[in-house]
C-alpha cells in the first residue's frame, strides 16, 4: 500500500497545471486541490471584502493536512509564485515525514503561452482568468530548490504525467518510513 505524499504543481497561469494534475490525481486516486476552485468559492461566499490572496493557500494548507493525516495522497496544483508559500506547502508534506516531490510547469514559447493564455476557456463558474499582460507582469520568485521542472512547450500531456509519477515514485522511495 501506497504511503500518502503530497505533490506540488506550481507554475505560471496557461502553463498546463490543471492539464497534467487531473490525470496524476485519477492515477493515484489522490485528493486534488486546485487554489483557483478554492479562492472563488471564498469569492463567491461574499463575506470577504477582496479578492483572496493568502486564504486561499491557508485554506489548501488546511484540506492538504487534514487528507494527508486520513492517509490520502494530495495532488496540490496553484501558481505557487512565492518562496514562502512553496515553504508553506513543504511544510504541510514534511509535518509527518511525507514524501513531497515538487513539479514545476513552464512554456518556453512565449507565442504559445501567449496563446494558452488568451485562448483557454474557464471551467470554474465566475472565475476571471487572468490576461497576457497580467501573466506577463506577475511576481514570480526563481524556485531555490531542486524540483522537477516540465516544459510543456515541448513535452506532451501523456509524457508530463508521466514524468510527474516517475517523480512522485521517487520521493516515496527515498523518504523514510
Amino acid at each position: 500500500m501506497r504511503r500518502p505524499g503530497l505533490i506540488l504543481l506550481g507554475g505560471l497561469p496557461g502553463t498546463g497545471k490543471s492539464t497534467v494534475a487531473v490525470p496524476v490525481a485519477r492515477e493515484l486516486g489522490a485528493a486534488y486541490l486546485r487554489i483557483d476552485r478554492i479562492e472563488q468559492a471564498l469569492a463567491d461566499s461574499r463575506e470577504l471584502p477582496e479578492k483572496p490572496r493568502a486564504s486561499g493557500y491557508l485554506v489548501g494548507y488546511a484540506l492538504a493536512r487534514d487528507q494527508l493525516d486520513l492517509g490520502v495522497t494530495v495532488v496540490a496544483e496553484c501558481v505557487n509564485p512565492l518562496k514562502i508559500t512553496r515553504d508553506a506547502w513543504r511544510q504541510v508534506g514534511d509535518r509527518h515525514g511525507r514524501w513531497t516531490p515538487e513539479v514545476e510547469l513552464v512554456c518556453s514559447r512565449p507565442e504559445e503561452h501567449r496563446s494558452r493564455v488568451e485562448n483557454r476557456t474557464v471551467d470554474i463558474a465566475g472565475l476571471r482568468l487572468p490576461t497576457w499582460q497580467q501573466v506577463a507582469d506577475r511576481e514570480y520568485q526563481p524556485w531555490d530548490r531542486d524540483h522537477l521542472v516540465i516544459d510543456t512547450a515541448v513535452t506532451s500531456v501523456a509524457n508530463s504525467v508521466e514524468l510527474v509519477l516517475q517523480h512522485a515514485n521517487a520521493a516515496e522511495r527515498l523518504t523514510p518510513s
